[in-house]
């Protein structure tokens, strides 16, 4: 595994945030849980429940190379959640794996994760991955995925190309004597 610094986005999609009435907790909550995984947020900002201005900034910080963007905010029912559209509008590739894995572990904390429609993919060689807008929800939506968000970017930056070896076996089914020993 290459020890390359994460270039990381952070995209806080809000409208009472971007008129400065309430405090981004989740993309601070966000900040903080990158440096676990050798990733700095490079970019940052708060932008209205509004498609095009998502669009333009996950093209825009895509186009500048970054490795990831995280989104946090407009993934629910609420009439002005647009995220995952905007989303779906700019990636090539979904990775619905990973908004799979987000879901399943919500669910097991809340029924209510199943109402998020957040979505993840890769437009060029970023990858982009929408999560709630509660500092809650971002908390526990990284702690199921963040271990795989390293070795995703490796493989696109073609940096590393295996994904079955041990470092990257779930460590809960070795515990329970379903994967290597």
């Amino acid at each position: 595994m290459s020890f390359f610094q994460i270039k990381a986005g952070i995209l806080t999609v809000s409208d009472k945030g971007s008129r400065g009435e309430r405090e981004d907790q989740s993309g601070r909550a966000i900040r903080e849980i990158l440096g676990r995984i050798r990733a700095e947020a490079v970019q940052y900002r708060i932008v209205p429940d509004e498609p095009k201005l998502i669009k333009k900034a996950l093209i825009q910080w895509s186009d500048q190379g970054l490795d990831l963007i995280l989104t946090t905010g407009g993934t629910g029912f609420s009439p002005r959640d647009f995220t995952p559209e905007a989303t779906k509008a700019v990636i090539e590739r979904e990775t619905p794996g990973i908004s799979e894995a987000i879901r399943i572990s919500g669910f097991q904390k809340t029924p209510r994760a199943m109402l998020s429609r957040a979505v993840s993919g890769i437009r060029k060689s970023t990858l982009i991955i929408n999560l709630p807008g509660s500092e809650r929800g971002v908390r526990e939506s990284l702690e199921a995925i963040l271990e795989i968000i390293p070795h995703g970017i490796e493989i696109l930056k073609g940096t590393d190309s295996e994904c079955g070896t041990k470092k990257y076996r779930n460590p809960q089914t070795r515990k329970k004597g379903r994967g290597v020993k």
